[in-house]
């Protein structure tokens, strides 16, 4: 397995999956095989655009495919559970965006059958995996600057209320939290842990679609994180960690490839990545070693993390009152 080419299927075509499949033709070894939407003409559009060799009306026929190693699942947040376990039951690895599911008792059926297959699962928070986050991480792990004191991640952008778009749909997990409030939850996670206790707030839309939610995360020694996600307006989407001797600001939207500004003894030095792509193969080249190396889970995005991240989210919308 250790030179395999890996035959990749994605279900779902949205935008999403268009970033992805243009990562994916950068990466050796890897090879988009089909694509699945259940309207033939926009699976066929797809598979043309970016050189897949089959295109089907149905994910239950992608799924049958022998030649598929790994699907990416990109369809909307309320259909995870549902085509994760379609994948996983015919065996093949599936990395699917996050949110991984709608709560935690959905994650955990997913994460059982992975377990009960033996077949590799992870969730897509492609942030994880990008060299500047990724450096972030190391050097608070390594306290550079001395320890975490405090946290500000926000995550807005401005859109039109529109009753007939995913990201307003309340049956497919629409609103600022899932959708985009899961950035700044994973950066409070991934640095500081599970927070002791969790204050938030939120504004709706008139179909019952929180329009923005403020969070504010308590840990010991009164280190705090301050989060916030909203589609009423455009946010600077920054991830600023202040420590003792210093700052680590990710730059203009934190989630993606960007830039760090680092603070500290009264000089900046702005630390540039050089990235060549959108930012999806650093997942997708992690996930295909796994399953080379025949894992059924990531050392990095590991179920635990998804588990721990899905169950805050469930916190947060428990304390909002948002029940989907």
């Amino acid at each position: 397995m250790n030179n395999k080419t890996i035959n990749w299927g994605i279900i779902g075509l949205g935008n999403i999956a268009n970033n992805f499949a243009i990562d994916l033709l950068t990466i050796e070894g890897a090879n988009l095989y089909a694509v699945a939407s259940r309207n033939q003409e926009k699976a066929n559009a797809f598979a043309s655009k970016y050189n897949a060799n089959v295109a089907y009306d149905s994910y239950e026929a992608l799924v049958k495919d022998d030649n598929i190693d790994a699907v990416y699942i990109a369809t909307p947040h309320a259909l995870h559970k549902e085509n994760t376990l379609l994948c996983l039951e015919n065996g093949i690895a599936v990395l699917c965006e996050k949110p991984f599911a709608m709560n935690a008792e959905e994650v955990e059926q997913m994460i059982a059958k992975s377990k009960d297959k033996k077949v590799l699962l992870m969730e897509a928070l492609w942030t994880y995996f990008l060299p500047h986050y990724q450096f972030v991480l190391n050097e608070l792990k390594n306290e550079t600057y001395g320890k975490l004191i405090k946290l500000e991640a926000d995550f807005g952008f401005h859109r039109a209320f529109d009753d007939s778009s995913r990201l307003f749909n309340k049956s497919l997990g629409g609103g600022s939290l899932l959708d985009i409030g899961i950035y700044p939850i994973f950066g409070a996670l991934s640095t500081l842990g599970i927070p002791k206790n969790i204050e938030a707030s939120a504004t709706y839309f008139k179909n019952g679609v929180d329009s923005s939610c403020d969070m504010v995360f308590e840990y010991d020694n009164n280190t705090k994180a301050y989060l916030k996600s909203t589609l009423l307006e455009d946010t600077p989407t920054h991830a600023i960690f202040y420590c003792e001797k210093g700052t680590l600001k990710i730059n203009t939207q934190f989630h993606c490839p960007s830039t760090v500004t680092v603070t500290s003894n009264g000089k900046e030095k702005l630390i540039d990545f050089n990235y060549k792509t959108i930012g999806y193969n650093y997942e997708v080249i992690h996930f295909n070693e796994l399953l080379r190396q025949g894992k059924t889970e990531s050392n990095i995005m590991t179920f635990q993390f998804s588990q721990r991240l899905i169950k805050i989210l469930d916190d947060v919308r428990n304390i909002i009152n948002l029940h989907y």
